[in-house]
């Protein structure tokens, strides 16, 4: 099943995301473990049950059962902190930058993969999340630890892709 079934879901005229699907995630200058944490992370994030049973699924076997759950993390922790970063940021007001966030975030001292990997995954879910604020710090430290504008470029076409197939089956199931 895996993304046969998500390409065989999609309809006609979504046929160039069926394509981005193998495109994006079935070539990539990214790890296989990297692509699958991406596309989970955004699959949690895009929350098409679709979409997130099949990619599940099937990264299960590229990631093993610690990584899906750091990928699955990483979804969790950043669907908090990308709606608190985005929203001070937003506000305008400098003073809110000053402020602690006080909100627990410990899985990304001990994600339970690579520290890279796991940012790597944080950095897919801000964009399907729109948040500048995230966006822009976890480029900054992927770039900084040696990942290259290719490999985080792959990882925002990874998270377009899924996210355009989550968006085209929720319409379909509206529609229905």
């Amino acid at each position: 099943m895996g993304l046969d079934a998500i390409r065989a879901a999609l309809p006609e005229y979504a046929n160039d995301i069926r394509l981005n699907l193998d495109a994006t995630i079935g070539s990539s200058a990214l790890t296989s473990p990297q692509t699958w944490g991406v596309a989970l992370a955004c699959a949690v994030t895009a929350r098409n049950p679709v979409v997130l049973r099949e990619i599940a699924a099937e990264a299960l076997g590229h990631l093993g059962p610690e990584g899906v759950e750091a990928a699955k993390g990483a979804a969790a922790i950043m669907a908090m902190n990308t709606i608190y970063y985005r929203a001070k940021h937003l506000i305008g007001d400098e003073r809110y930058a000053s402020m602690p966030a006080r909100l627990r975030m410990r899985i990304i001292a001990r994600p339970g993969v690579d520290k890279g990997d796991f940012e790597l995954w944080c950095f897919a879910v801000s964009a399907v999340t729109g948040c500048e604020v995230c966006l822009t710090l976890h480029e900054k430290k992927l770039r900084g630890s040696g990942f290259s504008r290719e490999q985080l470029n792959d990882a925002l076409r990874i998270s377009a892709v899924v996210h355009a197939a989550a968006i085209t089956l929720d319409a379909e199931t509206a529609l229905a």
